[in-house]
Protein backbone atom coordinates (compact mmCIF):
# COMPACT_ATOMS: atom_id res chain seq x y z
CA UNK A 1 0.00 0.00 0.00
CA UNK A 2 2.94 2.30 0.76
CA UNK A 3 4.09 1.72 -2.65
CA UNK A 4 0.80 2.36 -3.99
CA UNK A 5 0.47 5.54 -2.69
CA UNK A 6 3.99 6.58 -4.04
CA UNK A 7 3.68 5.67 -7.28
CA UNK A 8 0.31 7.91 -6.97
CA UNK A 9 2.67 10.70 -5.78
CA UNK A 10 0.28 11.41 -2.83
CA UNK A 11 1.61 13.80 -0.47
CA UNK A 12 2.96 12.73 2.85
CA UNK A 13 1.00 13.40 4.97
CA UNK A 14 -1.82 11.79 2.83
CA UNK A 15 -0.04 8.39 2.93
CA UNK A 16 0.56 8.84 6.77
CA UNK A 17 -3.26 9.83 7.51
CA UNK A 18 -4.38 6.90 5.01
CA UNK A 19 -1.58 3.87 6.92
CA UNK A 20 -3.18 5.26 10.09
CA UNK A 21 -6.94 4.76 8.75
CA UNK A 22 -5.87 1.04 7.80
CA UNK A 23 -4.11 0.58 11.08
CA UNK A 24 -6.98 1.32 12.79
CA UNK A 25 -9.26 -0.87 10.70
CA UNK A 26 -6.93 -3.86 11.47
CA UNK A 27 -6.17 -3.18 14.99
CA UNK A 28 -10.14 -3.10 15.66
CA UNK A 29 -10.23 -6.66 13.85
CA UNK A 30 -6.25 -7.73 15.20
CA UNK A 31 -6.19 -9.20 12.08
CA UNK A 32 -4.39 -8.21 8.45
CA UNK A 33 -6.43 -5.80 6.66
CA UNK A 34 -6.35 -7.85 3.82
CA UNK A 35 -8.47 -10.64 5.30
CA UNK A 36 -10.99 -7.93 6.43
CA UNK A 37 -14.28 -8.83 4.92
CA UNK A 38 -16.59 -6.30 2.93
CA UNK A 39 -19.47 -6.80 5.75
CA UNK A 40 -16.81 -5.95 9.04
CA UNK A 41 -15.48 -3.25 7.00
CA UNK A 42 -19.39 -1.64 7.28
CA UNK A 43 -19.62 -2.72 10.71
CA UNK A 44 -16.50 -0.81 10.82
CA UNK A 45 -17.99 2.41 10.07
CA UNK A 46 -21.03 2.32 12.18
CA UNK A 47 -18.38 2.07 14.63
CA UNK A 48 -16.64 5.06 14.21
CA UNK A 49 -20.01 6.84 13.75
CA UNK A 50 -22.13 5.73 16.60
CA UNK A 51 -19.62 4.84 19.00
CA UNK A 52 -16.22 6.85 18.47
CA UNK A 53 -18.51 9.45 17.31
CA UNK A 54 -15.84 10.76 15.03
CA UNK A 55 -16.61 14.01 12.47
CA UNK A 56 -17.75 13.89 9.24
CA UNK A 57 -13.72 15.20 8.30
CA UNK A 58 -12.24 12.33 10.17
CA UNK A 59 -14.90 9.63 8.62
CA UNK A 60 -14.13 11.07 5.02
CA UNK A 61 -10.39 10.43 5.50
CA UNK A 62 -10.58 6.87 7.15
CA UNK A 63 -12.84 6.34 4.18
CA UNK A 64 -10.14 7.76 1.56
CA UNK A 65 -7.35 5.54 3.54
CA UNK A 66 -9.25 2.08 3.69
CA UNK A 67 -10.58 2.54 0.32
CA UNK A 68 -7.54 3.06 -1.25
CA UNK A 69 -6.28 -0.11 0.54
CA UNK A 70 -8.85 -1.96 -1.29
CA UNK A 71 -9.53 -0.78 -4.95
CA UNK A 72 -5.83 0.32 -5.54
CA UNK A 73 -3.83 -2.05 -3.32
CA UNK A 74 -6.19 -5.37 -3.32
CA UNK A 75 -8.38 -4.44 -6.36
CA UNK A 76 -11.60 -5.10 -4.53
CA UNK A 77 -14.53 -2.97 -5.85
CA UNK A 78 -16.58 -3.28 -3.37
CA UNK A 79 -20.07 -1.42 -2.59
CA UNK A 80 -19.94 -1.01 0.73
CA UNK A 81 -17.30 2.15 -0.54
CA UNK A 82 -20.20 4.04 -2.10
CA UNK A 83 -22.98 3.44 0.62
CA UNK A 84 -20.16 5.08 3.10
CA UNK A 85 -20.85 9.19 2.12
CA UNK A 86 -20.41 11.44 4.96
CA UNK A 87 -21.42 14.80 4.13
CA UNK A 88 -18.99 17.44 4.09
CA UNK A 89 -20.64 20.42 6.43
CA UNK A 90 -19.91 24.38 6.21
CA UNK A 91 -17.46 25.39 8.73
CA UNK A 92 -16.53 28.86 8.43
CA UNK A 93 -13.05 29.67 9.28
CA UNK A 94 -12.00 31.70 12.52
CA UNK A 95 -10.77 35.40 11.32
CA UNK A 96 -9.21 37.70 13.35
CA UNK A 97 -9.32 41.56 12.75
CA UNK A 98 -6.43 43.15 11.53
CA UNK A 99 -5.87 44.51 15.27
CA UNK A 100 -5.86 40.89 16.46
CA UNK A 101 -3.44 40.07 13.89
CA UNK A 102 -0.97 42.53 15.09
CA UNK A 103 -1.36 41.99 18.77
CA UNK A 104 -1.00 38.53 17.75
CA UNK A 105 2.74 39.17 16.17
CA UNK A 106 3.25 41.35 18.75
CA UNK A 107 2.89 38.65 21.38
CA UNK A 108 5.77 36.78 19.69
CA UNK A 109 9.10 37.15 21.00
CA UNK A 110 11.21 34.49 19.04
CA UNK A 111 12.19 36.55 15.57
CA UNK A 112 12.02 33.35 13.91
CA UNK A 113 8.76 32.26 14.94
CA UNK A 114 7.44 35.94 14.19
CA UNK A 115 8.25 36.08 10.94
CA UNK A 116 6.94 32.95 9.58
CA UNK A 117 3.74 33.69 11.11
CA UNK A 118 4.29 37.29 9.30
CA UNK A 119 4.85 35.11 6.06
CA UNK A 120 1.92 33.38 6.48
CA UNK A 121 -0.32 36.10 6.50
CA UNK A 122 1.41 38.47 4.42
CA UNK A 123 1.57 35.60 1.74
CA UNK A 124 -1.32 33.63 2.56
CA UNK A 125 0.88 30.54 2.87
CA UNK A 126 -0.02 27.18 4.74
CA UNK A 127 2.11 25.87 7.38
CA UNK A 128 4.20 23.10 5.17
CA UNK A 129 4.80 26.09 2.44
CA UNK A 130 6.05 28.16 5.59
CA UNK A 131 8.50 25.17 6.82
CA UNK A 132 10.01 24.59 3.25
CA UNK A 133 10.87 28.43 2.17
CA UNK A 134 14.18 28.66 1.11
CA UNK A 135 16.58 31.33 0.63
CA UNK A 136 16.12 31.02 -3.34
CA UNK A 137 12.31 31.25 -3.30
CA UNK A 138 12.08 35.46 -2.60
CA UNK A 139 12.16 36.86 -5.79
CA UNK A 140 12.97 40.84 -4.98
CA UNK A 141 13.45 42.00 -8.37
CA UNK A 142 9.79 40.66 -8.77
CA UNK A 143 8.51 41.09 -5.49
CA UNK A 144 7.37 37.46 -5.42
CA UNK A 145 7.51 34.43 -2.64
CA UNK A 146 7.92 31.56 -4.77
CA UNK A 147 6.00 28.49 -3.24
CA UNK A 148 7.38 24.89 -4.59
CA UNK A 149 5.49 21.47 -4.33
CA UNK A 150 2.55 23.09 -2.88
CA UNK A 151 -0.79 21.18 -1.83
CA UNK A 152 -1.07 19.02 -4.75
CA UNK A 153 2.42 19.61 -5.69
CA UNK A 154 1.50 22.33 -7.52
CA UNK A 155 4.10 25.54 -7.49
CA UNK A 156 2.83 29.29 -7.63
CA UNK A 157 3.80 32.65 -7.57
CA UNK A 158 2.55 34.90 -4.16
CA UNK A 159 2.77 38.46 -4.51
CA UNK A 160 5.20 40.36 -1.79
CA UNK A 161 4.38 43.35 -0.55
CA UNK A 162 6.83 46.16 0.31
CA UNK A 163 6.36 45.83 4.06
CA UNK A 164 6.64 42.20 4.24
CA UNK A 165 10.11 42.60 2.01
CA UNK A 166 11.56 44.97 4.19
CA UNK A 167 10.91 42.89 7.04
CA UNK A 168 12.01 39.23 5.82
CA UNK A 169 15.18 41.83 4.84
CA UNK A 170 15.97 42.49 8.31
CA UNK A 171 15.15 39.46 9.35
CA UNK A 172 18.21 37.85 6.87
CA UNK A 173 20.38 40.32 8.00
CA UNK A 174 20.03 39.25 11.60
CA UNK A 175 19.47 35.62 11.05
CA UNK A 176 21.43 34.45 8.45
CA UNK A 177 20.04 31.78 7.48
CA UNK A 178 22.03 29.51 5.05
CA UNK A 179 19.11 27.79 3.00
CA UNK A 180 16.09 27.21 4.67
CA UNK A 181 14.56 30.58 5.94
CA UNK A 182 13.63 29.23 9.54
CA UNK A 183 15.53 25.97 10.41
CA UNK A 184 14.95 24.01 13.49
CA UNK A 185 17.34 25.15 16.35
CA UNK A 186 17.50 21.31 17.12
CA UNK A 187 18.03 19.60 14.08
CA UNK A 188 20.93 20.66 11.35
CA UNK A 189 19.59 21.17 7.93
CA UNK A 190 15.86 20.17 8.54
CA UNK A 191 12.91 22.38 8.77
CA UNK A 192 11.56 24.06 11.98
CA UNK A 193 8.60 21.48 13.25
CA UNK A 194 4.79 22.05 12.53
CA UNK A 195 4.40 21.63 15.80
CA UNK A 196 6.30 24.35 17.30
CA UNK A 197 5.27 26.76 15.24
CA UNK A 198 1.54 25.69 16.21
CA UNK A 199 1.98 25.65 19.21
CA UNK A 200 3.56 29.36 19.68
CA UNK A 201 0.32 30.34 17.68
CA UNK A 202 -1.75 29.30 20.43
CA UNK A 203 0.39 30.60 23.09
CA UNK A 204 0.66 34.43 21.39
CA UNK A 205 -3.20 34.33 21.36
CA UNK A 206 -3.42 33.55 25.23
CA UNK A 207 -0.95 36.30 25.64
CA UNK A 208 -2.65 38.36 23.27
CA UNK A 209 -5.88 38.04 25.02
CA UNK A 210 -7.41 36.85 21.67
CA UNK A 211 -11.04 33.98 23.03
CA UNK A 212 -10.97 32.87 19.64
CA UNK A 213 -9.58 29.40 18.41
CA UNK A 214 -6.54 30.50 16.92
CA UNK A 215 -4.06 28.32 14.89
CA UNK A 216 -1.44 28.65 12.30
CA UNK A 217 -3.90 28.39 9.49
CA UNK A 218 -6.05 30.94 10.88
CA UNK A 219 -3.23 33.30 9.20
CA UNK A 220 -4.13 32.46 5.74
CA UNK A 221 -7.63 32.60 6.48
CA UNK A 222 -7.03 36.13 7.82
CA UNK A 223 -5.07 36.89 4.74
CA UNK A 224 -7.98 35.70 2.10
CA UNK A 225 -10.40 37.66 4.21
CA UNK A 226 -9.03 40.53 4.91
CA UNK A 227 -7.83 40.73 0.93
CA UNK A 228 -11.45 40.07 0.31
CA UNK A 229 -12.19 42.95 2.38
CA UNK A 230 -10.11 45.40 0.69
CA UNK A 231 -12.09 44.57 -2.82
CA UNK A 232 -9.68 42.74 -4.48
CA UNK A 233 -11.93 39.78 -6.39
CA UNK A 234 -12.08 36.55 -5.45
CA UNK A 235 -10.61 34.37 -8.45
CA UNK A 236 -7.73 36.52 -7.59
CA UNK A 237 -7.64 35.97 -3.96
CA UNK A 238 -7.85 32.02 -5.81
CA UNK A 239 -4.94 31.90 -7.74
CA UNK A 240 -2.82 33.67 -4.98
CA UNK A 241 -3.99 30.61 -2.15
CA UNK A 242 -3.20 27.98 -4.67
CA UNK A 243 -6.58 26.94 -4.90
CA UNK A 244 -8.30 24.53 -7.34
CA UNK A 245 -11.75 25.28 -7.48
CA UNK A 246 -13.21 28.57 -7.12
CA UNK A 247 -15.78 26.76 -4.72
CA UNK A 248 -13.05 26.44 -1.90
CA UNK A 249 -12.24 30.38 -2.19
CA UNK A 250 -16.27 31.16 -1.64
CA UNK A 251 -15.49 30.10 1.82
CA UNK A 252 -14.53 33.68 2.57
CA UNK A 253 -17.68 35.77 1.41
CA UNK A 254 -18.76 35.11 4.93
CA UNK A 255 -19.85 38.08 6.46
CA UNK A 256 -17.20 40.10 8.67
CA UNK A 257 -17.82 43.14 11.08
CA UNK A 258 -16.41 45.48 7.88
CA UNK A 259 -18.31 43.78 4.93
CA UNK A 260 -21.63 43.88 7.01
CA UNK A 261 -20.70 47.81 7.11
CA UNK A 262 -19.96 48.12 3.48
CA UNK A 263 -23.37 46.05 2.77
CA UNK A 264 -25.11 48.05 4.87
CA UNK A 265 -24.23 51.13 2.94
CA UNK A 266 -25.46 49.52 -0.17
CA UNK A 267 -28.51 48.80 1.08
CA UNK A 268 -29.44 52.03 2.39
CA UNK A 269 -28.11 52.99 -1.25
CA UNK A 270 -30.38 50.80 -3.36
CA UNK A 271 -33.45 50.87 -1.24
CA UNK A 272 -33.15 55.10 -1.10
CA UNK A 273 -35.63 55.44 -3.73
CA UNK A 274 -38.13 52.95 -2.36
Amino acid sequence: MIGDMQLRGLAERTQDSYFRAVRGLAAHYMRSPDQITEEEVRAYFLHLLNERKLSQSTMRVNLAGVRFLSEVTLGRKWPVFDLITPKRGLVLPTVLSREEVRRLLDAVRIRRICMAMTVAYGGGLRLGEVCSLRLGQIDAERMQLRVLGGKGRKDRNVPMSKHLHMRLKEYLAVERPDDLLFPSKYRQGEPMSHGTLQKAVRLAAQKAGIAKHVHFHTLRHCFATHLLECGVSLRVIQVILGHGSPETTAIYTHLTDRTLDRLGVALEEITSAL
